[in-house]
């Protein structure tokens, strides 16, 4: 076939694929278009963020070309702004920000700063019933104290807040209360007092005599420590301790005065006493026990020891001074002291110490009748046991610590029994289970008139209402038997407050007495003096200014 036949073929089909292969390319074409369109015409900006920033005095403000956190934001190397552990941020860290967020940065520092401050003194009332109603007396000028405080001071942009105190305040120097003595009406009803009833009122000996109505001062020098107050057989001379003029030189010092109108208080050569009575059945003979002085509580260490000293009633010179029992200063507890008690015809000195009770041989040695576990007080005290004898010196009765309730310790239980023996026979038998540490029992003297009740005498205790919680509890006055049968509370009425015991001062309590014939019991209630009769349970109050303590009973 010719050339001009074969294109002449193929123009002749071209017809049939014209249309189609047209198409195609007029729309490749116009994609092509499309795009070369959209490349040309220019891509818009993103948005951007304002954020401000509040710090250190001023205000700035940023652009960030996206959202980030306020902790992303702060990392910005741009940024650099620190924000300390102790600066205050707002809004937090993980804080998405927004167009208009603004970031505040308080700067917070501290300082530790202590001052000396005064500590203002207290204004302390004292009733005295030595003043006349309504009288005021300056007894101790007021002092401030001073301490050191220290504060913890926060300050926010340098501006300082409010003072943190920091720990407990150190005492530089205590203050000193004022003390002012106020003289208050009394009117106790007249009472038959038999013999002499003497005390201890606002740290003066005072006596009544003959009735209620009859009460007065012995001693002015209000210094009277509560240790020794001791009234001879028949009533006429009183022994106590004072604190020294020079109180860095010795414990005390024993002073003796009579009880009668015009008697004058005269010191004795006795220094350093923890422990005096009169001997029974011997003329102007005290017996006393001395200690030494320390710069610590309670101020005294007890040497243990017992002396005989003869002494001229009227002028307090020394006649003559015996040894009995040589000192021992060692010991269970022998620091705080032995308690001694002479039996009423005078032969026999009973003892008591931390741990055992007993009575002193005719050599000297202490031999005991009762024997306890000492009791562990934790605090600058030893307890100790009071001494009574019975009016014919053939029974001793005492308290002893009595055996644990429970898994506690010997040394920690909180039982208190009342125990009796025979010094003859040395048999020991316990009249009052769980009485209290206080309960202090006492013999009465031996009766005029005995009755069906007491024919051969009674005993007299404090019970505790709480046998487990004796040591700050409130106790009764009871009087019983002389073996602890027919016990009566006498003493305070039902439904009253109860005696609380009082051993500020002394080795031991000394919170009530019985009188000479053994009819009344002279009670020391909340403070005050009271005389009540043991057969008809009538009470009477003879002081009124809570300022009184050891009562003491002679013929």
């Amino acid at each position: 076939m010719s050339f001009v036949h074969k294109h002449q073929r193929f123009v002749e089909a071209q017809p049939a694929l014209w249309p189609q292969t047209h198409m195609l390319r007029l729309r490749a074409l116009v994609v092509l278009l499309v795009l070369l369109l959209a490349a040309c015409r220019q891509t818009p900006a993103a948005p951007k963020l304002l954020v401000s920033v509040v710090a250190d005095g001023r205000e700035r403000t940023f652009q960030l070309p996206e959202s980030m956190t306020v902790e992303e934001f702060l990392k910005q190397p741009e940024i650099n702004i620190q924000v300390g552990d102790a600066d205050r941020l707002t809004p937090p860290r993980f804080t998405q920000l927004s167009d208009g967020s603004r970031i505040t940065i308080v700067r917070v520092t501290e300082e530790n700063k202590c001052e000396t401050e005064d500590i203002p003194y207290s204004r302390e009332t004292i009733q005295n019933e030595g003043f006349a109603p309504g009288e005021e007396r300056l007894s101790q000028p007021g002092v401030n104290g001073t301490q050191e405080v220290c504060y913890r001071i926060p300050y926010n942009d340098g501006v300082a807040g409010d003072r943190i105190q920091v720990g407990q305040p150190k005492i530089l120097k205590a203050p000193q209360n004022e003390v002012v003595v106020v003289g208050i009406q009394t009117n106790p009803e007249p009472v038959t007092v038999s013999g002499t009833l003497a005390y201890i009122n606002n740290q003066n000996a005072w006596v009544i005599q003959g009735s209620s109505l009859n009460k007065r001062p012995l001693t002015t020098t209000s210094n009277l420590d509560g240790l020794v107050l001791a009234l001879s057989q028949d009533g006429r001379t009183l022994i106590y301790t004072a604190d020294p003029v020079d109180d860095q030189e010795f414990v005390n010092e024993l002073w003796l005065t009579g009880t009668g109108q015009d008697s004058t208080p005269v010191k004795t050569s006795l220094t350093d006493v923890l422990v005096a009575e009169w001997q029974p059945a011997a003329e102007d003979t005290i017996s006393y026990s001395t200690g030494e002085v320390q710069a610590i509580a309670p101020f005294w260490k007890a040497l243990n020891n017992v002396y005989l000293m003869r002494v001229d009633p009227t002028t307090g010179q020394s006649l003559n001074i015996k040894p009995v029992v040589e000192e021992s200063p060692s010991g269970l507890y022998s620091w705080w002291g032995t308690i001694y008690r002479w039996s009423p015809d005078g032969k026999t000195l009973a003892w008591a110490r931390a741990d055992a009770a007993g009575i002193v041989d005719a050599d000297g040695k202490l031999v005991p009748l009762v024997s306890y576990s000492y009791f562990r007080t934790q605090q600058n005290w030893s307890w100790r046991a009071n001494l009574s004898w019975s009016w014919d010196s053939q029974l001793l009765v005492t308290t002893a610590h009595g055996s644990p309730v429970g898994s506690e310790p010997p040394e920690t239980s909180p039982v208190f029994n009342i125990v009796a023996t025979d010094t003859k026979d040395q048999l020991e038998a316990t009249i009052v289970s769980g009485a209290g540490m206080w309960t202090a029992p006492q013999f009465s003297p031996k009766w005029d008139a005995p009755s069906l009740k007491y024919e051969y005498g009674a005993l007299a205790y404090l019970k505790a209402r709480d046998a487990y919680n004796s040591i700050n509890g409130e106790y009764d006055l009871v009087v019983a038997d002389r073996d602890g049968s027919n016990a009566d509370i006498v003493f305070p009425p039902k439904g009253q407050p109860g005696i609380s015991a009082n051993i500020q001062g002394g080795l031991t309590n000394q919170d009530y007495t019985w009188s000479p014939d053994g009819k009344q019991i002279a009670l020391i209630y909340d403070g005050n003096l009271w005389m009540i009769d043991v057969i008809t349970r009538v009470a009477h109050q003879l002081t009124f200014d809570h300022q009184s303590k050891f009562p003491v009973w002679a013929s």
